[in-house]
Order: C-alpha cells, then sequence, then structure tokens
C-alpha cells in the first residue's frame, strides 16, 4: 500500500513521562550545540495525559534534573507529602498501624509530591512543544518498520476500518513516520516494545517479567476529612485472604480530593480472584471506608503495571532505537514509584541519542547507552532493589517485607545475593477445582460500584464498527481450555467486563463474547490469560480511556 511519509531525526512512541523527558531533552542538547533537529512524539489517547494512570506519589528527582526551575515554570507539583501512615489489615475490620522506624526507608516519602501524573505530562508535552518538538496526539502505532534487520520508524493504525475489514467512508491509511532513531516508550506491556523485546531478543538471560494491575478512582471527600499530603498505604487484608500479594494506597490531593487504588501482583494462583472485586471490598475496611463516607467518585481507572525490576530488566538498545521506561521495566517496586525512573531513562535516552546523531550515526545500534545506564543513579536505584519483588512473590508481604527492612535500614544496601523468581504470571494459575471460589458482595452503589458503572466515569470511548483490536491467537481456547479448566479467568481479571461466557443468541450454547469498546488499555489480558491466547493491539487512535486528573 501506498502511504504517505514522514521523516524525523528522532521519533518517540508514547507521551507519558519517559517519552516527554526524552524529546524535551534531546531538543535541549540540540540548543545548547546549535544544532538543528527534528523530533516527534505520537500519543495514542486522544491527547496527552488521556491514557496516563499512577497512583501518583512523585518523587521529583529527574524533574530537577529536566527543568531545574519547573517551579517558576508551573510544573504542577501542588501537594507536598506531609505524613506516611501504614497499615497492616488483619482482616476485614481490624489494622494495626506500623511504626515509622519498622517501614522500609523506600516507603518514606518526604520531599516527594501528589499529584496527577496526566496533569504533569500535559505539562512536559507543553514544555517539548516550546522547545520545538511536534506532538501528535490521536495517532496509534501499530507496527514498527524494520528493515534490513533495523528499525526505520513506525506505521500509524488506519482509520475508518469496519469490523469486517472493509473501508467506511473517510478510510484514512495509517502513515509512516520514519526517523534515524525510534525510542519505544509506550509504558507497561507496550505492544511493540513486547515485540521488540521478542524479535531483537533482547530480554535473554534475564528473569521473566512480572506485573500488577493497578486500579483508582478518584473522590471528591468531605472537607472535615481531608488533610493535603497525607500518604496512606496498607498491605494485608483482603489480598492475603484471596491468596495474592499487593497493597492499596490512599493520597489527599488538592481541592479536596483523594486517589484511592488497589494494586494487585499478577502472580495469583486462584483464577477465582478478580481484582476489580477485591478494590471494592477494601473500600468498605474501617481504615478506608472513614474517608470515603459522606464523599463522591468521581473517575475510575485501570492499568498494568511492569514489576519485575533489576532482574527482568531487558537490554535497552537495538538497532534503529531504544526501549525506555515502562515499556523496559524501570519501575521501582519497592518505592511503589516508576515516573521518575522512566523520566531518567527519558534523559539516559536521549543523551546517548544525540550523542550518536552528531557522530553522524543513522540507525546504528547504540551499543554506548549500556554503559550510560550503568553509570547513573537509575541502574544503581533497580539493583539496591533487586531482591524486592521476588522476596515478596516468594515470601508473601510480611516476611518480603521484612527483608526489605533488613536490606534498606539495617544493611543500608541489598543482600549480597540474588532472589529470583523465574515463573511468569500467566503460568501460576491454578485449574479452577483445586481453588477455592470467592463471593464477593454486590456493589451497595455508595462505597462500591460495578465494572460497567466504573467504565462509564472511566470515559472510554471506542469507534464501535472497528475490527476488535484484542486477538485470540485460537478462538477455541476460551471455551475449550479456559473454561473447563480455569472456568475462564478473562472474566474476572478485565477490570472493565471486556470478556464474558454467555450463552449464543442461537441456542448453540455457550460463547465467548468481546466488549472490545469497554477496553480501558490496561494491558491484563495480554499478561494473565494462562494460555498467552490474547493479544492486545492497537484500536483506532484516540480511542480507549479520557482519563480526567488521574
Amino acid at each position: 500500500m501506498e502511504r504517505e511519509s514522514m521523516e524525523f531525526d528522532v521519533l518517540i512512541v508514547g507521551g507519558g513521562p519517559a517519552g516527554l523527558s526524552a524529546a524535551c531533552r534531546v531538543m535541549q542538547l540540540a540548543q545548547e550545540a546549535g544544532e538543528e533537529l527534528t523530533v516527534c512524539v505520537v500519543e495514542k489517547g486522544s491527547e496527552v495525559g488521556a491514557h496516563i494512570l499512577a497512583g501518583t506519589v512523585f518523587e521529583p528527582t529527574a524533574l530537577n534534573e529536566l527543568f531545574p526551575d519547573w517551579k517558576e515554570r508551573g510544573a504542577p507539583l501542588n501537594t507536598p507529602v506531609t505524613r506516611d501512615d501504614i497499615f497492616l489489615l488483619k482482616d476485614q475490620e481490624k489494622a494495626t498501624k506500623i511504626p515509622n522506624a519498622f517501614v522500609p526507608k523506600n516507603m518514606h516519602n518526604h520531599g516527594n509530591y501528589i499529584i496527577s501524573l496526566g496533569n504533569l505530562c500535559r505539562w512536559l508535552a507543553e514544555q517539548a512543544e516550546q522547545l520545538g518538538v511536534e506532538v501528535y496526539p490521536g495517532f496509534a502505532a501499530s507496527e514498527t518498520i524494520v528493515e534490513d534487520g533495523q528499525v526505520k520508524g513506525i506505521i500509524t493504525g488506519d482509520m475508518g476500518v469496519a469490523r469486517d475489514g472493509s473501508q467506511k467512508d473517510g478510510y484514512m491509511p495509517g502513515m509512516e513516520l520514519r526517523a534515524k532513531y525510534t525510542l519505544f516508550t509506550e509504558g507497561c506491556r507496550g505492544h511493540l516494545g513486547k515485540r521488540l523485546i521478542n524479535d531483537f531478543k533482547l530480554d535473554e538471560g534475564k528473569d521473566p517479567q512480572h506485573y500488577g494491575i493497578g486500579i483508582k478512582e478518584l473522590w471528591d471527600i468531605d472537607p472535615a476529612k481531608h488533610e493535603p499530603g497525607l500518604v496512606v498505604h496498607t498491605t494485608g487484608w483482603p489480598l492475603n485472604e484471596s491468596g495474592s500479594t499487593g497493597g492499596s494506597f490512599l493520597y489527599h490531593l488538592e481541592g479536596g480530593q483523594v486517589y484511592v487504588g488497589l494494586i494487585t501482583d499478577l502472580s495469583y494462583s486462584n483464577p477465582h480472584l478478580s481484582p476489580f472485586e477485591e478494590f471494592q471490598r477494601l473500600k468498605h475496611h474501617p481504615e478506608v471506608k472513614k474517608y470515603l463516607e459522606g464523599g463522591k467518585r468521581v473517575a475510575y481507572g485501570a492499568r498494568a503495571i511492569t514489576k519485575g525490576g533489576y532482574n527482568a530488566l531487558p537490554k535497552m538498545s537495538f538497532p534503529g532505537g531504544l526501549l525506555l521506561g515502562c515499556d523496559a521495566g524501570t519501575l521501582n517496586s519497592s518505592k511503589i514509584k516508576g515516573s521518575h525512573t522512566a523520566m531518567k531513562s527519558g534523559l539516559l535516552g536521549a543523551e546517548a541519542v544525540f550523542e550518536a546523531l552528531k557522530e553522524g550515526k543513522n540507525g546504528e545500534e547504540i551499543t554506548s547507552f549500556a554503559k550510560r545506564f550503568e553509570d547513573s543513579w537509575l541502574y544503581k536505584e533497580l539493583y539496591a532493589e533487586r531482591n524486592f519483588g521476588p522476596a515478596m512473590h516468594k515470601f508473601g508481604n510480611f516476611v518480603g517485607g521484612a527483608i526489605a527492612f533488613v536490606e534498606q535500614n539495617i544493611l543500608r544496601g541489598s543482600l549480597p545475593f540474588t532472589f529470583r523468581d523465574t515463573t511468569p504470571d500467566y503460568a501460576t494459575m491454578k485449574p479452577a477445582a483445586e481453588c477455592k471460589p470467592i463471593n464477593y458482595p454486590k456493589p451497595d452503589n455508595v462505597l462500591t460500584f460495578d465494572r460497567l458503572t466504573s467504565v462509564f466515569i472511566s470515559n472510554t470511548n471506542h469507534e464501535e464498527d472497528q475490527p476488535i483490536h484484542l486477538k485470540l491467537t485460537d478462538p477455541d481456547i476460551p471455551l475449550q481450555v479456559n473454561l473447563p479448566k480455569y472456568d475462564e479467568p478473562a472474566q474476572r481479571y478485565c477490570p472493565a467486563g471486556v470478556y464474558e461466557v454467555v450463552e449464543a443468541e442461537d441456542g448453540s450454547g455457550k460463547k465467548f463474547q468481546i466488549n472490545a469498546q469497554n477496553c480501558v488499555h490496561c494491558k491484563t489480558c495480554d499478561i494473565k490469560d494462562p494460555s498467552q491466547n490474547i493479544t492486545w493491539v492497537t484500536p483506532e487512535g484516540s480511542g480507549g480511556p479520557n482519563y480526567p486528573n488521574m
């Protein structure tokens, strides 16, 4: 097919913290050197920030490096952390506050801010555009261009294709965006990043990547209960009762609002578990309920989180580009933070790319990136916390947390050996017959809600008559394998009600139904399906959630 083509020096796929930091930094370097560079960022969301979801308690280390004058520039960091409360939830009623002296030091948040990461990304996009970066929201990168073993850019998705593959009125073929170097910063489980890791064998010799799913709501609460800057974390119930690990957060930001959410590690084994329903249960615990009662839920979202850390970090360079941020897996799970690490990886990537361009290179692999990364505080930070995730998975939150305390507070560094976690998350699922069923209460529509009501306030929208972007390698597996063996867990691990087993309208029995228009782009199905039969690909550009202030 003949496609229009545009060429750039640097192309960045994804308008999150890593990609926008890289865009800003490479233009800063070009201007300092008196060079002219063309830099482009493509973002699949309807606007920058529309698909950004994180806690977020934000550590400003990398932002200080990128824009030391960020306060004067009006960066939306408005709520400094004033206090940390950490609770062990023993059951659905009881809780014990953990004294600060026994909290691993990485979980202390002095000097950090409670922010909307989406709003920070919108601000970063403004800074990038002022520096001369071209930012194109609403364009989904659907394919990589690989020629002679080298990445040459991407192809954006076609617009106006009907469910049956035919071209509708207003059909527009995707464009070729070519570049000397392409940086992939799509976030957790980026669909192009996943292919690059496989095609270039970037994960050779590494532990399998591990993930969690974060489900989050934004609430307006009673002003009398609001304490700007308060950070609350919990561990224990309800996940320990269901045989999983993870924990919850409740952050008081400005404007009488709080973020509340639950992170469920996707290494869980019971196919009856529903991360969405676990989160609904959590909100009835007295330590959470006391803040939400009398308030109103105003936004909802969900997103997978890359949690494998140092042991699962792939090689980040390949001919023609770099894999950065959560696309590679730079999140520091012991801090429950990935924004500052994503930004730092973007800065390192920008510096490596600028150096390569200055030397006249055009697509040759930037082998010097590995040394640049190893010399950085990012590498040191991730290496020091390499045991955190595997210890949590092997020993649970309580013993795993004790190991983290010994490493961080007593040894002031990591143990002289490394724990490993070599079982992929999808392979941990046990047959349903071997696991205890979980009976979740019905929503009360005051504190707890159903999936469809939740998806509605995520402002998720897809053109209904478009090809389903959740691809089944074998359409028979859901009913022939996953249903009898695992009671088809996609019905429960998806936080948006995308997957259902329903009775066929023609009376022929059960059918597996995909409600793709509900998809909030969390990527959990691509990760957790025990048969690895679901592949998430991009829908039409601008489809998906539209998160405000998340």
